[in-house]
């Protein structure tokens, strides 16, 4: 523990540091690792992990559709935890050219976004399915 700080709580003690939460930390790391499998630029093949939308919303072109999971383990699993974020975040992010350049508009969006308190249900919405193969170059 940083002396000084043991009287307040785990957000205050974080704001003194200029730290983000945990919780932060963890979708960030998300999201740039679904950039990277999206883009090709780890070498694995997205199509295990996501689903692109057959259906245009207002967006980007790289929507991600949630298959529905009954069973925590799948809720909470990497490819279904990133893509309620991931299908909000501006279109600008997803089109960077370099992840470094997305992790800017990363830290932007989490920055307007807030301390992660976004109710999930208001951005489910339905879309349909295809492959992560067939839309991605």
């Amino acid at each position: 523990m940083i002396g000084g700080l043991s009287h307040l709580d785990y957000v205050d003690r974080l704001g003194e540091m200029k730290l983000t939460t945990l919780e932060c930390r963890r979708l960030r790391g998300d999201l740039i690792e679904t950039f990277k499998i999206l883009l090709g630029l780890e070498g694995l093949n997205p199509e295990p992990f996501f689903d692109l939308s057959t259906v245009q919303h207002r967006g980007h072109q790289l929507k991600l559709y949630k298959s529905r999971s009954n069973l925590n383990l799948r809720k909470f699993w990497f490819s279904q935890r990133v893509v309620n974020y991931w299908n909000i975040l501006p279109r600008k992010a997803i089109e960077a050219s370099s992840v470094n350049i997305f992790k800017g508009h990363v830290d932007k969006f989490l920055k307007n976004v807030g301390r992660l308190y976004i109710s999930l249900s208001k951005l489910s919405a339905p879309v349909t399915r295809t492959t992560a193969s067939s839309a991605v170059v």
